[in-house]
């Protein structure tokens, strides 16, 4: 019974039609087509299946679905673009806060805070890094070698003053300098002890390049001037200034104190940098 009426619906479904047109006024026949059940199922779902394909490639690839409801236009994209990248900054900015206040914390209970100086970046894959030296760098590496066996150290030429007669160095603060310049000892900068609490100024015209604490030399701020010149100011109790700011001649930077381990009472380290060579302030400032 079952196979009888599955032979049925087999033969149903393969059982010819004929579709034909006739002129109304002669009923001489037009056009026809012999069609089954089957091939009208095929067409019409190879016609729905296509018809699909075009309204996917249509929205996925033109300009259409921005008309569709509830779909981001342009605008809202570059909205939300923007609120990813200000995201993205906050959280940046909320990390280093933490790390700032964990790091007073350490401080305040006398422990060591942690530097994130050298941190590495998680992102970068150190591993794949080489360091072998190609046939080029051999070369070059080679030539400045033998081009410095005849000069001299940069420290033993600083006695040298280069001439800087059309600056004027105004001096971070009024003191005695109780320690000079001496690169042969490591001592690049000169100390000068004053009255507590004395405000440090900017020796010249300049942009805040450093402005952080150290453990060895307590609270440092670091300004970039013209000519190559650079100045440093170690041991400060506080810092006025931030990265970034531009300073004047004369214009408080800093307060004197007597922070960091490489300290022995409240003075101000100064030190003056020229084209990556440190040079003696007392040639130039009379402190």
């Amino acid at each position: 019974m079952n196979k009888d009426r599955k032979k049925n619906i087999v033969h149903k479904l393969k059982n010819k039609y004929r579709l034909s047109i006739y002129n109304d006024d002669t009923f001489e026949e037009v056009w026809f087509l012999r069609l089954s059940r089957l091939n009208v199922f095929s067409l019409v779902g190879t016609s729905l299946l296509l018809f699909t394909i075009a309204i996917i490639v249509l929205i996925a690839f033109t300009p259409i679905r921005e008309f569709i409801p509830g779909y981001p236009d342009g605008n809202m994209r570059r909205n939300i673009i923007n609120n990813v990248y200000k995201l993205d900054s906050l959280e940046y900015e909320l990390e280093i806060r933490d790390r700032y206040f964990e790091s007073i914390n350490t401080i305040i209970r006398g422990g060591i805070p942690v530097s994130y100086e050298n941190s590495q970046d998680s992102a970068v894959r150190y591993e794949e890094i080489t360091f072998a030296k190609s046939e080029h760098d051999s070369l070059l590496r080679q030539q400045i070698e033998e081009e410095e066996l005849f000069n001299l150290s940069i420290l033993t030429n600083t006695s040298n003053k280069t001439d800087f007669s059309s600056i004027h160095f105004y001096p971070p603060v009024r003191g005695l300098v109780t320690n000079s310049f001496n690169p042969n000892e490591n001592h690049y900068g000169t100390d000068i002890v004053t009255a507590s609490n004395k405000v440090v100024v900017a020796t010249l015209d300049g942009t805040v390049t450093i402005a952080n604490w150290t453990l060895e030399t307590g609270y440092v701020i670091q300004i970039q001037h013209d000519n190559n010149l650079m100045s440093i100011y170690k041991h400060n109790s506080e810092i006025l200034k931030k990265v970034g700011n531009y300073v004047t001649a004369g214009e408080a930077i800093a307060i004197i104190g007597n922070s960091g381990e490489l300290t022995s009472g409240p003075h101000l380290h100064f030190e003056l940098w020229h084209t990556g060579t440190p040079i003696d302030p007392e040639d130039y400032i009379a402190f």
